[in-house]
């Protein structure tokens, strides 16, 4: 049974594997990804990361090859790979993967794998909304197809520096998927705003719902904006603690996502949602979602890494086939 190694880069960070079958012999983690590439303008100090991690990952057993997902398989990357059309399963991503070399990161040949992007390939500000496009989640839903962790048809949220939410088909392919920056702007609004002072700057560990449901109930009333600012008022008036309006914060976000997708019909009550990444966030779209009577359920960490693998690996297993 060959080993290979199994690549994971998105916007912040890079995980890598050394896989034989379905036993995981390593596992390395960097908090390196396309965001440094984007900032520094220069693709340098991935490319050292992903050297340093395949090497440490291969002292016991030394790999055929590598396969790889994610933003890693943008510009921002090692290589740009065009995207391939929805609908599109494991077939679809293993006919489009592309075989590369790239001397200066590992000695292996590297399997990189498409993104999938979703409705007209090119659009105007008519029809931009109907476009989405993403890299990583395909492999992740094609993993939880895989594991039988998906019941088809359905939505999978994933809650990552991006959040999407991702359509399945009856078939178990990608149909659509709709992302916003919404991730990304709860870090920056916590971090790099006159919050900051207010708001804790990690990622909260546990959230007080009814402080979050007060953030959901301002949203709605006001708008986002006026209910951000209202964060900065429960800092100078409120009697509330860090964690409490950090709680807001973020659930004045969900509903804002919430109701837009709603709204655009890419959550129903007649399709189960499959809840990735997020921790505490999950928790709380978990809450948001029974309370618009929308069934869903946790994936947990270890069943997301699980699936990513088991994705990589059956796209894999279509090469070699």
């Amino acid at each position: 049974m060959n080993t290979a190694i199994f690549i994971d880069t998105g916007t912040t960070n890079t995980r890598v594997w050394l896989v034989r079958g379905t036993e995981i012999l390593a596992h390395k983690t960097a908090m390196m990804g396309v965001r440094d590439s984007a900032r520094e303008g220069s693709t340098t100090r991935l490319r050292d990361c992903l050297r340093e991690l395949i090497a440490d990952v291969q002292t016991t057993e030394k790999a055929v090859c590598a396969i790889a997902a994610g933003m890693i398989t943008s510009a921002l990357g090692l290589a740009d790979v065009p995207h391939i059309a929805a609908p599109a399963g494991i077939a679809e991503l293993a006919a489009a993967t592309q075989r590369h070399t790239f001397s200066d990161v590992t000695d292996l040949p590297v399997l990189l794998v498409p993104g999938i992007g979703s409705g007209p390939a090119k659009c105007d500000f008519h029809s931009v909304t109907d476009v989405d496009v993403m890299r990583g989640e395909e492999t992740l839903c094609a993993g939880l197809v895989q594991l039988g962790l998906a019941p088809l048809p359905c939505t999978v949220l994933n809650l990552g520096s991006h959040w999407k939410a991702i359509q399945l088909d009856a078939e178990g392919r990608i149909a659509s998927s709709v992302t916003s920056l919404t991730g990304e702007m709860i870090f920056t609004t916590q971090t790099q705003t006159i919050l900051a002072s207010a708001v804790p700057h990690e990622r909260p560990v546990n959230i007080a719902y009814d402080w979050a449901a007060a953030g959901m109930r301002t949203q709605r009333q006001a708008g986002l904006a006026r209910a951000l600012f209202c964060v900065r008022l429960l800092e100078q008036k409120g009697d509330c603690t860090p964690d409490e309006r950090l709680a807001f914060l973020v659930g004045a976000f969900v509903a804002s996502d919430l109701d837009g997708l709603q709204q655009s019909g890419h959550l129903s009550m007649d399709r189960p949602v499959l809840l990735t990444g997020g921790g505490a966030v999950a928790d709380l779209w978990n809450q948001a979602l029974a309370v618009s009577r929308i069934h869903s359920q946790i994936i947990t960490g270890e069943e997301t890494e699980a699936a990513m693998l088991a994705g990589l690996s059956a796209i894999l297993a279509h090469q070699r086939n």
